[in-house]
């Protein structure tokens, strides 16, 4: 007999209906998305010591799309940083949990997140990546909320953008689960008021 879900669960019968929420992003639509950005990327950075650092853990599913889609030599890194903590909305503090393997310095890099919100995140990354003296700093995310920013953060690479709304699956979660979903989807407002979302 399988395990009793956590009474904070959500109920898997509103999480897995796509078409709940207001964004719906299909798999297909998210494989000719990533397939474009990664010719994109190539292209720019043509001969180039091409390097890309996944923001864990929302982005590794798009990094790892991302990276077979690139047809050009590269290398990759990962960091992971905290801005939520249990919340699910970013209490606009953001502290470095894991840092990177490699240098940066003197290679062309691009930062891979899953999605910019408030671009409070986003800047913390960019001002520390900068300090570690790349060639240059570009950014790639695959979900963008423009009515969150309260900062001006610049998109080189952007996959979509997306009303205000609470998404999850292709490597985004619920509570730490339903990263494994291969679309992106949205709550239905009331959902996410029942699961805290």
């Amino acid at each position: 007999m399988p395990d009793a879900a956590p009474d904070d669960a959500p109920d898997p019968a509103t999480v897995f209906t796509p078409g709940a929420g207001t964004v719906q992003i299909s798999e297909e639509e998210l494989r000719a998305r990533v397939a474009t950005l990664g010719a994109q990327i190539a292209a720019d950075h043509a001969g180039e010591p091409l390097h890309l650092v996944c923001v864990l853990n929302g982005a590794f599913m798009f990094m790892a799309d991302l990276v077979r889609a690139i047809d050009a030599p590269l290398t990759v890194d990962f960091l992971s940083v905290s801005s939520y903590g249990s919340r699910t909305e970013s209490a606009g503090e953001v502290q470095l949990v894991k840092d990177l393997d490699q240098s940066l310095k003197g290679k062309h890099v691009v930062l891979v997140e899953d999605i910019v919100d408030t671009g409070l995140t986003m800047r913390y990354l960019l001002h520390y990546l900068e300090n570690r003296e790349p060639l240059s700093l570009k950014v790639a995310s695959l979900l963008s909320k423009p009515s969150r920013r309260t900062v001006d953060v610049h998109v080189d690479y952007l996959g979509f953008e997306i009303d205000d709304a609470f998404v999850y699956g292709y490597g985004l979660d619920v509570a730490h689960r339903y990263r494994n979903l291969p679309f992106v989807t949205s709550m239905p407002s009331e959902a996410s008021e029942a699961t805290g979302a």
